[in-house]
């Protein structure tokens, strides 16, 4: 019987504490959902293990597959520059697949919402409620097209309305989305930050919710982000194991 391929979660890393932990929280979520699937970490930056080294320690050990999954909610800079590039400088008995990003997915939307509920609003208050779809921000136009296209449809599920922003690269910032909610006539304004984990940037979407009457946590562990890891791995393993003929 053929191994499955070892996951490979590749995370962006950051200087702040809260980051790696609640990356390593997530992760530990997917074990416990897949029990007997290898689960390993990386990060581009700032924290460790590094890509190159788990990459490297897998290949001394005798592995043979991965799938590379990048942590990132759109197809941006790191996903389509940084990721491959690190990927490429891997050990060359190593096989190795990249898996698509986890956005957009609609089991995402529904995390959004667990985290709007869990901060005090309930099914009733969508129909009055105006949420500010917060994001990280790009400078890649399909980037931002996406979360445009999420708040379209997020909008379509019940809300007052939905607007998307962005913390950093592109307008509107949050500020200027929940006064467009404000202006629209919502009876409140909820700023539901679509980013996986605390930092710099999310700080600031924090700060930018201030004048809102519901600030949402980040995605982190939520049960979902782990079944659509799951989606992700598994979708990229299929081609691994064609290959294998198994």
């Amino acid at each position: 019987m053929t191994s499955r391929p070892v996951l490979l979660v590749i995370a962006h890393g950051s200087r702040d504490p809260r980051h790696a932990a609640t990356v390593h929280a997530l992760v530990r979520r997917v074990r416990a959902r897949r029990p007997g699937l290898r689960v390993e970490t990386g990060f581009l930056d700032f924290n460790i293990p590094s890509v190159p080294a788990v990459l490297e320690s897998l290949a001394a050990e005798g592995v043979r597959d991965v799938v590379a999954l990048p942590l990132l909610l759109t197809r941006a800079f790191h996903a389509k520059a940084d990721i491959p590039a690190v990927l490429r400088e891997a050990p060359a008995r190593l096989r190795i697949r990249q898996a698509e990003v986890l956005g957009p997915s609609p089991l995402l939307t529904a995390a959004l919402e667990r985290r709007l509920y869990e901060a005090g609003l309930t099914p009733a208050d969508k129909s009055s409620t105006g949420v500010v779809l917060a994001s990280a921000g790009s400078t890649d136009p399909e980037a931002i097209a996406v979360i445009a296209e999420i708040a379209r449809e997020w909008r379509h599920t019940g809300w007052c309305a939905v607007r998307p922003a962005f913390a950093s690269a592109f307008l509107p910032r949050t500020e200027d989305a929940v006064r467009e909610l404000r202006a629209l006539g919502c009876a409140r304004v909820a700023v539901a930050p679509y980013v996986l984990a605390p930092g710099f940037l999310p700080d600031r979407i924090a700060r930018g919710a201030a004048e809102a009457d519901v600030l949402a946590d980040v995605l982190g562990p939520a049960p979902e982000v782990a079944r659509v890891l799951l989606e992700r791995y598994d979708e990229a393993r299929v081609p691994v194991l064609a290959a294998l003929g198994a």
